[in-house]
């Protein structure tokens, strides 16, 4: 998802009508990811899931337009780290000036998607715990120091990653699920666990809706992962097939472990299922093969049915499993370009298992261990000054009582009518008195 340069080629209308119905795709992925997440969360902090996906739309567009793009893939200014400030409020760029074959405004629109989903599937760490007004300041200042460096080392003109080290990332296991899951895990940590965390039971309150986020962040992958080949080409379609093998497999292989280790397949496993492979697929999708999206995609989805539960063993609460199937399942798919890249796709490198010995492997170890160090580090330093100077956490009885009552005011669910309706049957009030909520 490299840009050419300025006005470099023509304009082509289809290169542009397929990046504009990405784009829309990719946009669309942040309100699925808000029902994913909300599906996941107990009934008392639904709306505040829905809101902190929701504000991270407004905060990062605004963001992303004063400086954000600028920095990310304006031209390097500094050993391949950092992007100048040519493009300031997106001064100097016209609807005439050219990415490529599709007008730079475009461009400019499309990343900032990525940027968007990327903040917002850090809130799936951090839910039921985290104060409203820390999240304001902590996801621009987070898209400024974390995100815009990483996307510059990766994508930017002059990166060191994709320009010095040569390490592969198509379309963000470094820059959108690596980053985002040690983020998620750093922020954990700042914040510690939940009241409750390993004692009470915090399941999913709704799957219909962590299903149907699901399938929407499904839909819009095609868009993130299809749309970051800049053109309606063969790379696209490719991209777009991968996309969707990776997803079907990895949905497999999470079922297969339920199934073996649970002895029953869920609704919430596959829905976990299609996402780690998804995920995984994300860096790999423009650089292996159909059999190798397949692998990337199985793997995954074995890999972090198991990874959830290592916040269990370790003590850390990564609410919605930002770090068991982000973090790993990016892992997973950037490491394994090392072994699957083949030339066909990349046009040039290749893995391992592919005669291209062990270089790419190690190119992509170097960049995984880089970017999850920046990003946890940096993360971890944002929230602990965001703590000290406003609180990051909510209140134990905020915390207690939902953040939905006490920090919106407002209720996802109206039990009146429900109450009033049953009152005649004792035991209907009961079968609805239960607390179905627990999480993953």
């Amino acid at each position: 998802m490299t840009p050419a340069t300025l006005a470099s080629a023509g304009l082509d209308t289809g290169d542009t009508a397929w990046l504009l119905a990405a784009t829309a795709l990719v946009l669309l992925m942040t309100p699925g990811l808000a029902l994913f997440y909300g599906g996941m969360v107990r009934t008392k902090s639904v709306l505040n899931m829905l809101m902190m996906s929701f504000v991270s739309i407004a905060l990062v567009t605004v963001v992303w337009l004063v400086a954000g793009y600028s920095l990310a893939f304006g031209d390097d200014t500094f050993a391949g780290l950092i992007g100048g400030l040519d493009h300031v409020g997106m001064a100097g760029i016209g609807p005439d000036d050219l990415t490529g074959s599709v007008p730079t405004l475009l461009f400019t629109t499309f990343q900032l998607t990525f940027a968007i989903l990327t903040a917002a599937l850090i809130s799936g760490a951090v839910a039921d715990r985290m104060k409203f007004s820390a999240w304001l300041l902590f996801v621009p200042v987070w898209t400024l120091l974390v995100y815009v460096p990483v996307a510059h080392w990766v994508w930017g003109p002059g990166g060191w990653i994709k320009d010095s080290l040569g390490a592969l990332d198509f379309a963000g296991g470094l820059v959108v699920e690596i980053a985002c899951g040690a983020s998620g895990l750093a922020l954990a940590l700042v914040l510690g666990p939940r009241i409750g965390f390993k004692k009470d039971a915090m399941r999913p309150h709704n799957l219909p809706m962590v299903m149907l986020g699901a399938g929407l962040l499904w839909f819009g992958w095609l868009g993130f992962n299809g749309g970051s080949a800049l053109g309606a080409n063969g790379l696209a379609a490719a991209s777009v097939l991968n996309t969707l093998v990776a997803g079907c497999t990895g949905l497999l292989g999470w079922l297969f472990v339920e199934q073996r280790r649970d002895g029953h397949p869920t609704t919430f496993g596959a829905a976990s299922g299609v996402v780690a492979g998804l995920v995984a697929i994300t860096p790999a999708c423009g650089t292996v093969g159909v059999l190798g999206a397949a692998v990337v995609g199985l793997a995954a989805g074995v890999v972090c049915s198991y990874a959830v539960a290592w916040k269990f063993r370790f003590d850390y609460d990564d609410s919605l499993d930002v770090v068991g199937v982000h973090f790993i399942g990016g892992v997973v798919g950037t490491l394994l370009i090392g072994l699957f890249a083949t030339a066909t796709m990349t046009g040039g490198p290749e893995g391992l298992l592919l005669g291209g010995g062990t270089g790419q492997l190690l190119r992509q170890g170097v960049a995984v261990l880089a970017v999850a160090a920046y990003t946890f580090l940096v993360t971890y330093g944002i929230g602990k000054a965001i703590d000290r100077l406003i609180g990051a956490r909510a209140s134990e009885d905020q915390e207690l009582t939902g953040l939905d009552q006490t920090v919106h005011a407002e209720s996802a669910y109206d039990h009146g009518g429900l109450t009033h309706a049953t009152a005649q049957s004792p035991g209907h009030i009961a079968a609805h008195s239960q607390d179905r909520s627990t999480a993953p």
